[in-house]
């Protein structure tokens, strides 16, 4: 799988209720109903990946993010999955909003443009860099938002959540990155509580502060 998608499987429990936004093809689903016995469900835009997911044996619903997750009560899931498609919502406020609402644990992973190499390039060259891991350039669609780790950390603080476990990548690698993780790290995989949410115990060398 792709590096933080498995990085993402590594966090969730067995047997868990996981619901994944913009679930492409369902790689990630169909890894854990395979490997941990999970009971997925998924959210999917494209018409194309969609039906890939159904003829994977997946419980797919074509649908659009920004429309919200009415249909979905408090805590219907353990896990609730957005992976690598924040940069590309108008409303990612909303989302997340509504992540921590229906699941009581948010998975996110998103590029980090805070990452040396792309401050370099906009130093020197004076133009918005690539993302890592995004092919894109900016006029392409889907047309995406840059932002950072620190960016994200200040968001999480004004929305109060919590942010329970962190797991940093450079270059698709996962890198024990203590200090400067907005300088070193390409990608970012956060786990999110809102702040009501109980206490939850944290893995050695977790802790809330990021950027």
């Amino acid at each position: 799988m792709r590096p933080d998608l498995q990085v993402i499987a590594n966090l969730i429990t067995p047997r868990a209720r996981v619901l994944d936004l913009g679930c492409g093809e369902g790689e990630l689903l169909a890894y854990l109903a395979e490997r941990k016995g999970v009971v997925g469900r998924g959210i999917e835009l494209d018409e194309t990946n969609m039906l890939t997911c159904v003829r994977r044996g997946l419980s797919v619903r074509q649908g659009n993010l920004e429309e919200g997750l009415a249909d979905y009560p408090p805590a219907s899931f353990d896990y609730v999955v957005l992976s690598q498609t924040l940069p590309f919502l108008d409303k990612p406020m909303f989302i997340l909003d509504e992540m921590v609402r229906v699941g009581v644990h948010a998975i996110i992973s998103f590029p980090n443009w805070g990452y040396w190499r792309c401050r370099l390039e906009l130093l020197i060259n004076g133009r918005i860099p690539q993302a890592p891991n995004l092919p894109q350039s900016w006029w392409q669609a889907p047309r995406w938002q840059a932002l950072t780790i620190t960016d994200f950390a200040r968001l999480a603080r004004r929305k109060h959540y919590r942010i329970t476990r962190q797991v940093y990548l450079t270059n698709g690698r996962v890198s024990p990155i203590h200090k400067a993780k907005n300088l070193m790290a390409t990608t970012a995989v956060l786990q999110l509580e809102s702040e009501a949410a109980p206490e939850t115990d944290k893995s050695e060398g977790e802790d809330e502060e990021i950027g």
